[in-house]
């Protein structure tokens, strides 16, 4: 874990100064300072503040837009709780896909990891069970219908990443004060700041450097990303325009990136777009569709749907595995695309052809599937 929380002469008096300011209508509210947001959710995180007065903390940044510091101070309050070990390879790529998972596409994502320490990319991926708002099929699901761990300890994690390459890390056992208040945000019902800020803990570190990427849907998040990015200590980072807010852009349109070198820079960030066809891929798909047997994304007033996330899982899982296991079709397409631009954004290759060569490589080689059996427990 981290530093120990600020100082509070009085909890209930810090929290109702907070509440007052940030919480008095769109032209009146105020801001409140990177410690403050920190005080704030870490009274949350710890139970010592009311059900009550933690929705309006969060809401009321919502609804009156989190300053940085406000956003920063969120992040350092749950990194204030979370477990966090240094694995033993000197650079770890971390991939944070969405925790609400996917409704309408079945996710190549959680594959990516053992193609990628096919490719000497030592790479964690991590999540939860399921959160809302779209409750979707997430990493932890798959993963366990293939009989890999998903309930290790950060330690065993550590370890594993540096024997066998890659590894998934839950949330539950790197932050478990968060992962307690999955029930409450479902209350909520609207995503806070709590699920822009969650995904970069970063919770397992290189011995000499640490890599982020991370995926986007709006415009403005590739700049808010990169800035908390920085302010973990990544040592760089890129987002990703993917489907459905994942880390895999789409296979029938330009993807675009945004990415930074050096987490000390305040540089401009770099920016990308590319075509897939550079990389030899020509899909009607823009990833694989949910089974209509399976169930649909939304109602007819946006809300998700609920479906059988289990047989989601399986059908993911089938065709992830039949893609490590070289056949052709938007899932392996998926894998060559993504991975050659994290390769190339890592510069472990000279242009994303080059990393594309490298993916194809170890698909056709057997090299990614095994990696994957690897961990199968």
């Amino acid at each position: 874990m981290n530093n120990p929380a600020p100082a509070a002469d009085n909890t209930a008096a810090a929290m109702r100064s907070i509440i007052q300011r940030i919480a008095t209508g769109p032209e009146l509210s105020k801001d409140i300072s990177l410690d403050e947001a920190r005080l704030g959710m870490r009274l949350a995180l710890e139970g010592k503040i009311d059900p009550v007065q933690m929705a309006i903390f969060l809401i009321a940044l919502r609804m009156k837009r989190e300053t940085h510091d406000e956003n920063k101070g969120i992040l350092d309050g749950i990194r204030d709780l979370t477990h966090t070990v240094t694995a033993p390879v000197d650079e770890v790529l971390d991939l944070a896909d969405p925790y609400d998972g996917y409704n309408r596409t079945l996710p190549p994502a959680p594959f990516l990891p053992a193609v990628l320490a096919a490719c000497g990319v030592a790479t964690v991926t991590h999540g939860l069970e399921t959160v809302g708002p779209k409750f979707g099929v997430t990493h932890r699901q798959i993963l366990r219908a293939a009989g890999v761990p998903v309930a290790l300890s950060m330690p065993e994690a550590a370890a594993r990443l540096g024997t066998q390459g890659w590894v998934y890390v839950d949330q539950a056992d790197f932050c478990p004060a968060l992962n307690r208040l999955i029930d409450f945000r479902t209350l909520m019902v609207k995503r806070s700041v709590i699920t822009t800020v969650e995904v970069l803990t970063g919770a397992i570190r290189g011995q000499k450097k640490t890599h982020l990427v991370t995926g986007y849907v709006h415009k403005p998040y590739p700049p808010i990303y990169a800035m908390l990015a920085r302010h973990a200590g990544f040592d760089s980072a890129m987002m990703v325009r993917g489907v459905e807010g994942g880390i895999v852009p789409s296979l029938r349109q330009a993807g675009k990136f945004f990415y930074y070198h050096g987490k000390d820079s305040q540089a401009e960030l770099g920016e990308l777009d590319f075509e897939p066809t550079q990389l030899d891929i020509v899909q009607e798909l823009r990833a694989v569709p949910l089974p209509d047997a399976l169930g649909g994304a939304q109602d007819g007033n946006g809300e998700s749907v609920p479906f059988d996330n289990e047989a989601v899982a399986k059908a993911a899982l089938a065709v992830g595995l039949a893609a490590l296991a070289g056949e052709a079709g938007a899932t392996r397409d998926a894998l060559v695309y993504a991975g050659a631009m994290f390769l190339w954004h890592l510069q472990r290759v000279s242009n994303p052809q080059e990393g594309a060569a490298r993916i194809r490589q170890v698909l056709d080689n057997g090299e990614a599937l095994a990696r994957f059996q690897q961990a199968q427990a």
